[in-house]
């Protein structure tokens, strides 16, 4: 199924040059995804404490780039300079998913209309990210399929703050967008769920 992450193999030789140079200075990678979420934390609070504010708004696209920067360069530093460690492990994922609610909760302040929907699809995602690690607990590989995984979720929350920081009025189009955006999620959960089920009963019966 369609998604982003299907674009991360050509994403990740963009930076290929930047990982280079971060391992040479020293950067470790647990420091690379502390920086991620330190910057998470920092936008959203800021857009909580101005929600109406075009600024905090127009913030959240570049916030969310360069999170998926800094995502893709913890794993890179990680698996190609052999910097993996059981601890970054699950500071990895531990922080995406608080990366992940500091981001997404602070719409309800600036959409309180939508506000149940913004809950609903913060759930959802998390769901997708422990469903996504469950099946590599359980034997299989760590599971990123779409249709809404983490990627796809930055693009849209990030076009969602785009659209109301240039100034178009928030409606029903924002409740409609957070309703499909949930049932997309949830699809992902069952999605990377079947999908490591499949791969476990082959890896049994091979």
């Amino acid at each position: 199924m369609l998604s982003l992450y299907q674009l991360k193999p050509a994403f990740q030789n963009r930076l290929r040059p930047l990982a280079g140079a971060l391992a040479r200075a020293g950067v470790t990678p647990n420091q690379v995804t502390l920086a991620a979420l330190l910057l998470s934390l920092i936008a959203g609070a800021v857009l909580a404490l101005f929600p109406a504010s075009p600024a905090a708004l127009l913030a959240i696209p570049a916030v969310m780039l360069v999170r998926m920067v800094l995502n893709a360069l913890d794993g890179m530093l990680a698996r190609e300079y052999k910097l993996q460690t059981v601890a970054g492990g699950f500071l990895n994922e531990l922080c995406d998913v608080l990366s992940d609610a500091a981001l997404y909760l602070p719409f309800t302040l600036v959409l309180p209309a939508a506000a149940a929907w913004i809950v609903l699809f913060t759930i959802f995602a998390i769901l997708t990210e422990f469903s996504g690690v469950l099946t590599l607990a359980l034997g299989a590989s760590r599971r990123s399929d779409g249709p809404m995984g983490k990627s796809d979720r930055a693009a849209l929350i990030g076009l969602l703050a785009w659209l109301l920081g240039i100034g178009v009025a928030p409606g029903s189009w924002c409740v409609m967008l957070l309703a499909a955006a949930s049932a997309l999620a949830l699809l992902t959960v069952f999605r990377r769920i079947k999908c490591g089920a499949i791969e476990l009963d082959e890896r049994r019966t091979g």
